[in-house]
Order: C-alpha cells, then sequence, then structure tokens
C-alpha cells in the first residue's frame, strides 16, 4: 500500500508541479469550483429536456439520483472510512489554488458526480443523433476536465480522482440498472395484467 501512496503523491506532484501553464490557472480554478462552473450542468439540464420532453425529465431525475449516490458513496463512506489527508495539507511541495477547509481527500466527490452525469448521459445519449453523441462527449470531456482540475489546484490525488470517477461511473450504471428492472418488472408487469 505505501508503493502506491508513493506513486500517487509522485504522480501528484508531477501534474500539479510540473504539468501546469499560468494561462491554465483560472481555467482550472473554474471548473474546480461549482459556483462557477455549475451552469455548464443547467446547460445539460435544460439540453436533456429540450432533447427528449418528458422522457428528459425522467433522465434528469435519474440523473439527479446518480449525483446523490455518488456523492453519498464518495463523501458518506468513502472520506469517513478513509480518512486520507489531502495533498495540500499533507506534501512540503504543492501548488494550492484555492482555498480549502481540512477535509478528507479519497474520494473526490466532484469527480464522482460529475462522472455520474456524464455517465447518465452516455447511457441515454451516446447513440442517437449526431448532436446527442456530441453533447455526450461534451460532457464526458467536461466531466474528466473537472477531475483533472481537482489534482491541478492541489487538493486531491490522482488516486482519489479515479476513485471518484469510478464511482460516478457506477452509480450510473447501478441507477439505470434499477430503473430498468422497475419498468421491466413492475411497470410493463402492471400493464400487461390490466
Amino acid at each position: 500500500m505505501d508503493v502506491l501512496q508513493q506513486a500517487d503523491a509522485w504522480i501528484f506532484q508531477l501534474l500539479n508541479l510540473n504539468l501546469v501553464h499560468p494561462a491554465a490557472d483560472d481555467l482550472m480554478v473554474f471548473l474546480s469550483r461549482p459556483e462557477l462552473s455549475g451552469h455548464m450542468l443547467l446547460l445539460a439540464a435544460l439540453f436533456m429536456i429540450v432533447r427528449r420532453g418528458w422522457q428528459g425529465v425522467t433522465i434528469l431525475l435519474l440523473t439527479l439520483l446518480a449525483v446523490g449516490c455518488a456523492d453519498f458513496v464518495a463523501s458518506g463512506v468513502f472520506k469517513p472510512l478513509f480518512q486520507r489527508t489531502r495533498p495540500c495539507f499533507e506534501l512540503e511541495e504543492c501548488r494550492l489554488l484555492l482555498s480549502q477547509v481540512r477535509s478528507y481527500s479519497f474520494a473526490s466527490s466532484h469527480a464522482a458526480n460529475t462522472a455520474a452525469i456524464a455517465g447518465t448521459i452516455a447511457i441515454f445519449f451516446s447513440r442517437g443523433e449526431t448532436v446527442d453523441r456530441v453533447y455526450t462527449a461534451v460532457m464526458v470531456f467536461y466531466a474528466l476536465l473537472v477531475a483533472y482540475s481537482r489534482v491541478y489546484v492541489g487538493v486531491h490525488y490522482p488516486g482519489d480522482v479515479i476513485a471518484g470517477v469510478v464511482i460516478g461511473v457506477v452509480s450510473a450504471g447501478t441507477v439505470y440498472t434499477c430503473f430498468a428492472w422497475v419498468v421491466k418488472n413492475v411497470v410493463h408487469t402492471g400493464m400487461l395484467k390490466r
């Protein structure tokens, strides 16, 4: 386990100290702070509803449920369980680009939440028309940028972010699977009995 932590710290310092550019600093802070980049999520919700109508409302509700599950697992289960100190408080050399309260690092909630959004969008839109596929690609790219920004600004190790992305994707898949099961076994079965 110690080898994994050392590798995580080494990759963190590579990304946080060496692979940086002053022109990217503001963008990474922007992506890392939901109060600044939250409008991207509002545009995503609007796209769902405009493209799919009432089905879009259902997709939006499933997306919110996936985000809730991902956030609970990352913040409510993993962070208290692992109690990993953030790199900005643990490592001597770290570029911290935003203010950060003392809280646990593993797993990244930002990465989990945006991956849950992108995962749900991919489930419902990746096989659609060209505009749907472009929308999916943009949201997946946005989620990956948000995840990367958490390392860039100095508040998460790469392992925290990878775990967050996995949690988000698994949450999206689990919510969709449960929804599909209910539709197939409860809704459709109930309609057939009538």
